[in-house]
């Protein structure tokens, strides 16, 4: 089987960012100054069972908005490289899953196609999880990562009352469907079009 690898570096002139990414597994090592976040993308590496490193220095001083959408763009571009043709991957992924009053469903599409759709529950939409970091940035990292990745996300979080547990179970639902929509079940590209790139 071939290499599931990449590294990705992003510069811009709002942040730095490194991202190493191994679908085979590993273990994670997470660093972009924002507390939160951090968690966060720690909380997709376990669950997605994925090696993962991530360093990002940002114009934090801003907020965290940039950060949060560059390391989204680089992990999206991490997941194209490390998926190569896309051979032999089972290709879809749907998962619910609970963080306490919150549920979230993610269904997942390693598609060729980028497109994000999430969604939050009512009132809920521009509320802050810290005192820094509110739940719109949740949408535009997955908004950031699947058009780089070029897959198709729907992520719902059909009920919650609490930030932090609708953040947590997004990013957990996100993990798990795409744990399994990037595992190996087969020799083929499955598409009738014999190809998963635009």
């Amino acid at each position: 089987m071939a290499s599931r690898l990449a590294r990705v570096e992003r510069t811009t002139g709002e942040t730095v960012v490194t991202v190493e990414l191994d679908l085979s597994g590993g273990g994670y090592a997470i660093s972009t100054g924002v507390g939160f976040f951090d968690h966060m993308l720690a909380t997709f590496a376990h669950h997605a069972a994925v090696g993962l490193m991530v360093r990002a220095e940002g114009d934090l001083m801003v907020d965290a908005h940039h950060t949060v959408e560059d390391v989204g763009l680089a992990l999206g571009q991490a997941v194209d490289e490390a998926l190569d043709t896309r051979r032999g991957i089972q290709r879809f992924g749907s998962v619910y899953a609970p963080m306490d009053e919150a549920l979230a469903r993610a269904v997942v599409d390693i598609s060729g196609r980028p497109f994000a759709r999430v969604e939050f529950p009512p009132g809920l939409e521009l509320a802050l999880i810290t005192s820094s970091f509110p739940l719109t940035l949740v949408a535009e990292f997955f908004r950031a990562l699947a058009s780089r990745a070029l897959l198709t996300l729907h992520l719902d979080v059909e009920r919650g009352r609490d930030p932090h547990h609708v953040a947590e179970a997004a990013f957990k639902a996100f993990a798990l469907a795409f744990r399994q929509a990037v595992q190996i079940v087969s020799e083929i590209i499955p598409s009738t079009k014999n190809t998963l790139h635009l």
